[in-house]
């Protein structure tokens, strides 16, 4: 059965040939795309194909290509729209910082300078109240001082009025209270 498809091809290829002015024994195994008698069908087919491709890329897939394209480039140009839009915003924002770390240096300073100035006013009524107190007590002292003076320049008085009326008993003299209270007087002004 093998035998006879062989056959019946065989048969069949010989009769294309000679039909194609080809002789049997010239004809052989070969690409049939380098037949020279098929190059004008090759040809037909290839523009035809050709045409097809071309009318179908830029009918369906190049347009499809470009809005894809136009999609990425316009996401592309809005996202760094985005990005230096907040980057602004991030300029504006490190600005206002530094602004209000300033205005609140400078208010802190205020108050740093308020508080001394309220403890230096404190400072001073409290060393004014001190200094007050202190020369009440040292006019106290030194009328305490002065009594205590006069005490004993009449106790030294006495004691020596009544020392020298003794030494003057036991010396053997009797004394005059006016005449040792005079010398004694003489004895203490100087």
């Amino acid at each position: 059965m093998a035998t006879e498809t062989e056959h019946a091809a065989g048969e069949a290829a010989a009769a294309a040939e000679v039909a194609l002015g080809t002789p049997p024994e010239a004809a052989g195994p070969g690409m049939p795309q380098l037949a020279f008698e098929t190059f004008s069908n090759q040809i037909f087919w290839l523009v035809v194909a050709l045409v097809i491709i071309y009318f179908v890329m830029s009918r369906i897939a190049l347009p499809r290509i470009a809005g894809v394209l136009a999609e990425r480039q316009g996401t592309i140009t809005n996202d760094l729209a985005a990005a230096e839009e907040l980057k602004q915003k991030a300029v504006d924002a490190e600005e206002a910082y530094k602004k209000a770390l300033a205005d609140a240096r400078a208010e802190a300073g205020k108050i740093v300078a308020a508080a001394k100035a309220d403890i230096q006013a404190d400072l001073d009524a409290a060393q004014a109240k001190a200094d007050a107190e202190i020369a009440a007590k040292t006019g106290e002292s030194e009328k305490a001082i002065a009594e205590i003076r006069a005490g004993a320049v009449e106790s030294a008085t006495t004691v020596a009025k009544d020392a020298a009326a003794e030494i003057l008993a036991s010396m053997g003299f009797s004394a005059d209270a006016k005449a040792v209270d005079a010398a004694v007087a003489d004895q203490i002004k100087g």
